[in-house]
C-alpha cells in the first residue's frame, strides 16, 4: 500500500540539485496540469502537489519518491 501523506506534512524528494525539501499542499487523483507538464495519477495510483521550501515551485510526485521528514 503506499505512503498516505496529508496536506502540511513536510517531506523530501531527490531532484536535479540534490535533494529538495518542501511541504505536501494536496494529493492528486486526476489529470492535472503543473507548470507545462501533465500528471496522470489515478485513485489506485495518486500523486502528491509538493511545494519547495527553498523556491516555491510545485511539481507532483509519486509517493515512492517522497521521504516524510
Amino acid at each position: 500500500m503506499p505512503k498516505q501523506l496529508k496536506p502540511g506534512d513536510k517531506v523530501a524528494w531527490k531532484s536535479s540539485q540534490g535533494e529538495t525539501e518542501g511541504k505536501v499542499e494536496k494529493k492528486i487523483t486526476s489529470e492535472t496540469k503543473i507548470k507545462g507538464h501533465t500528471a496522470k495519477p489515478t485513485k489506485d495510483d495518486p500523486e502528491y502537489l509538493v511545494k519547495s521550501s527553498k523556491t516555491g515551485a510545485k511539481a507532483a510526485h509519486k509517493p515512492k519518491e517522497l521521504k516524510k521528514q
